[in-house]
C-alpha cells in the first residue's frame, strides 16, 4: 500500500504529537552541547505545522510537504529550522504533484531531504549532526526498496535508532556543540534524536 496524502497528514500529526511528548527529552539533551532549546523550538514548529494543515488537506504531497519547510523555516529558532525547513522544502519538491507515494519515492525524498540539510548546514557523517541519523537511514531505505513499503520504513527507522546513538561518542564539529572540544563527547545528539523521532512516527503511521 502506498502512503496517500491522508497518511501524510497523519504523519505529520503524529509528528508534532511525538515532539511534544519529547520536548523536555530534547532540550536535555540539547542543554550540554547546544542551548538547551531544541525541544521547545521543534515543539513550536510542528504546531504550527499542525494549526497549518487544514490549509494543505487537498493539495498533494509534496505541497504539504513544502507548507512543512516554509512553516518551520519562520518558526523554529536556532539552526533547526533552517535544516528542517531546507530538507522538507527538498523533500516536497522530489514529490510535486504526487498523491501516492510507493517505495522510490519514499527514497527519494530522503535522499533530497538529506542533501538539502548537507548543503544548508555543510555537514559530513561522523560530525556529530542529524546527518548521522540521515545518512544511515536513506541508505537503509535504499536496501530495502525491494521488501515493501511497510519493512522499508521500519528498517529507515532502526538505521535512523542507530546513527542517533552512535552519535554518542563522537566529537562535535559542527554547531554550537563544537565549541566545547572534548567535553562535546559522550552526548547524543539531540538533531540526530528529532530525526529519528520525525522517521519513527513515519513508520508508526504509514508502515
Amino acid at each position: 500500500m502506498p502512503i496517500t496524502t491522508e497518511d501524510t497528514l497523519r504523519w505529520l500529526h503524529q509528528v508534532a504529537v511525538v515532539l511534544h511528548e519529547n520536548r523536555e527529552f530534547l532540550t536535555q539533551l540539547d542543554s550540554p552541547i547546544g542551548d538547551a532549546d531544541h525541544g521547545i523550538n521543534m515543539d513550536r514548529g510542528f504546531q504550527a505545522v499542525i494549526d497549518k494543515l487544514p490549509t494543505v488537506a487537498g493539495m498533494d504531497i509534496g505541497s504539504i510537504l513544502k507548507m512543512v519547510g516554509t512553516t518551520l523555516v519562520s518558526t523554529v529558532g536556532g539552526a533547526s529550522g533552517p535544516l528542517y525547513g531546507t530538507a522538507f522544502l527538498r523533500a516536497g519538491m522530489a514529490n510535486v504533484g504526487k498523491h501516492e507515494l510507493h517505495g522510490a519515492d519514499v527514497v527519494g525524498m530522503l535522499e533530497a531531504a538529506l542533501e538539502g540539510i548537507k548543503a544548508r548546514g555543510k555537514a559530513v557523517p561522523g560530525e556529530k549532526t542529524m546527518v548521522d541519523a540521515l545518512t544511515p537511514a536513506m541508505l537503509a531505505a535504499k536496501e530495502a526498496q525491494h521488501l515493501g513499503l511497510s519493512q522499508l520504513l521500519r528498517q529507515t527507522s532502526e538505521a535512523a535508532e542507530k546513527g542517533m546513538k552512535a552519535t554518542i561518542p563522537l566529537l562535535a564539529k559542527k554547531g554550537r556543540a563544537s565549541y566545547l572540544g572534548e567535553r562535546s563527547i559522550g552526548h547524543q545528539d539531540p538533531g540526530a534524536t528529532s530525526s529519528w523521532l520525525i522517521l519513527k512516527a513515519l513508520a508508526d503511521t504509514c508502515g
